[in-house]
């Protein structure tokens, strides 16, 4: 589109193609291009940018209201018949061209500016640049070149209404994404904020990837009575149609084709490796597509789903397990609707303690099914606990009830850090408070209250990464100030130093006493660079500045277990 077509520059099988179109050998000038000629892969890879790049409402499956910026009536129209080649699925119905010489184009027009009708895609042609008010539009794309800087602002002017609640209860539209095809920014010397687009995980992709999980887990031998076994088959049944109704005409389909062949295969899922697992998250996941609106249902549906998951991995998701109890309290509220007051001994059940002690994937399916179709009557405000991320924390079993548990402490490292506030004169942890020598057994003690008692590894992990146990419990206590000062004495007493270097040895006592250590990069900070950092504060004596680093370091090297 910037260059056009140079027939020097084609290869010979592109020059034969190019003899059997046109009368002549003459090169397409760039500004021909999506003007009398159009580039259907050009086309494609626009669509399939914004169909995986651009903003997305309905907790990420659907894409937002969009406003493309065609040439011309002839490129409207090819976009939107290439756009119904690729998703054959919406029927028609998601992408229109808008343009004046159509008939009742008021129509089109309106169901574009209702949030909950289709078109979510207008091709427009003149017709959408300036004046319209759209506050749930979300992309905007330059399929064509403009030259009028005024019309250039107002276009950028349809995307900058405020829109409320766009992404569930709560969660307002706070910016809109552009796609310039054309070199208008460049143009016009305009400087956006570059991004690379959004590419969230959709509600069912996230369905489709723990749909995954659970056929690993289940292939498992403690899983291989019958009703399990039926139970797998049904969620790979279920896999298998969302593969195979993927659209192989799609441009991000057709470079993923080998995989969508494989994995179309029922034989493939009798036992899935890791690296099944993989390219079904990485390659297919994000090539399903949903044509189910109710977003609420679907969300219910990924709720359960992780509390099943968390069963079959023995493991409790007390988040999860929260989000279920206060949807059955929610609409324990609505008996006088009669599908609820239908399953009053469900939702009553669910809310005691027994249903927790006793309930197994069967019993969490159940409530599922039953349930999902119910979650719209919940009041709009209280729906916000299902547009949240359901990147939940993840604690060992305990044997007391959920119910009681789940708001103890919010989550992992609320736990860790009440627990070692709690009890920082237990033996092991006033050893290290106090800067003893821990023994095998003070390690072991650690280690056990981190990851059988409070979580596991994976979820300490999850919360700190790598970090050594013994520096973070050590962040968490700190140091006896009498410890710390110990370290350091023959320094404090040092009557060379003068005033200025006692006070930054003073420094370093406050910070360990605080934090149970100190990294070397902390000294080029205030309050430490204050006198122009340790190198010109001991200048007259190199030798002190030395040991004060090498006293840093022995107190850190205690702690790297």
């Amino acid at each position: 589109m910037k260059e056009g077509i140079r027939y020097k520059d084609l290869s010979e099988e592109e020059k034969e193609e190019f003899e059997s179109t046109f009368l002549s050998i003459d090169d397409i000038p760039k500004e021909k291009i999506n003007n009398i000629l159009f580039n259907k892969q050009t086309i494609e890879i626009v669509i399939n940018d914004l169909m995986e790049k651009g903003l997305k409402v309905g907790n990420g499956d659907k894409l937002g209201k969009t406003i493309i910026f065609a040439a011309n009536i002839k490129h409207a129209e090819a976009i939107v018949e290439i756009f119904n080649e690729l998703y054959p699925e919406y029927k028609g119905e998601f992408a229109k061209a808008i343009y004046h010489d159509i008939s009742y184009v008021d129509d089109p027009i309106d169901k574009f500016k209702d949030k909950n009708s289709y078109p979510q895609i207008a091709v427009s042609v003149d017709m959408l640049d300036t004046g319209i008010d759209i506050p749930e539009l979300v992309n905007l794309v330059f399929f064509k070149k403009v030259r009028s800087k005024a019309k250039f602002w107002q276009m950028i002017g349809r995307g900058t209404r405020l829109c409320e609640d766009l992404y569930g209860p709560g969660i307002d539209k706070d910016k809109f994404l552009i796609f310039d095809y054309y070199y208008n920014f460049e143009f016009f010397e305009v400087n956006g904020k570059e991004t690379n687009g959004s590419f969230q995980k959709s509600i069912t992709e996230k369905i489709f990837d723990i749909k995954i999980d659970l056929i690993k887990i289940l292939q498992h031998p403690d899983y291989s009575k019958d009703n399990y076994i039926k139970y797998r088959n049904e969620l790979v049944d279920n896999v298998l149609f969302s593969i195979k109704a993927i659209n192989k005409d799609r441009f991000n389909a057709r470079m993923r084709i080998h995989c969508i062949d494989k994995y179309s295969d029922k034989e493939v899922f009798k036992d899935i490796e890791e690296i099944d697992i993989t390219n079904l998250k990485n390659e297919i996941s994000p090539l399903i597509l949903s044509t189910d609106e109710d977003e609420l249902a679907k969300t219910f549906d990924y709720l359960m789903y992780t509390i099943q998951l968390a069963y079959l991995e023995k493991r409790t998701n007390y988040n999860s397990n929260t989000r279920l109890i206060k949807t059955a309290k929610e609409l324990s509220g609505k008996y006088s609707i009669d599908e609820v007051r239908k399953n009053k001994d469900l939702l009553e059940k669910i809310q005691e303690e027994d249903f927790w002690q006793r309930a197994d994937v069967f019993e969490f399916e159940k409530v599922r099914v039953v349930l999902r179709d119910l979650i719209k009557l919940i009041d709009r405000k209280k729906q916000a606990i299902y547009y949240t991320d359901f990147s939940d924390e993840v604690v060992s079993v305990k044997e007391s009830s959920p119910i009681y548990n789940v708001n103890d402490l919010d989550n992992y490292k609320e736990r860790v850090q009440s627990y070692f506030r709690k009890y920082k004169d237990n033996l092991s942890i006033y050893k290290l408070r106090n800067n003893e020598k821990l023994t095998e057994n003070d390690i072991k003690y650690f280690e056990k209250i981190l990851f059988e008692e409070l979580g596991d590894r994976t979820t300490y992990t999850k919360a700190y990464g790598d970090k050594p146990l013994l520096k973070l419990v050590s962040e968490i206590i700190g140091m006896d100030r009498q410890a710390a000062k110990k370290e350091f004495s023959r320094f404090l007493t040092d009557e060379s130093l003068n005033s200025d270097q006692i006070n930054f040895v003073n420094n370093i006592i406050d910070y360990i006493v605080k934090n149970g250590s100190i990294q070397k990069e902390v000294l080029t900070k205030n309050p430490f660079n204050k006198k122009g950092g340790i190198i010109k504060l001991f200048d007259n004596n190199m030798n002190i500045a030395k040991d004060i680093i090498s006293t840093i370091n022995k107190i850190n090297d205690r702690l790297t277990i």
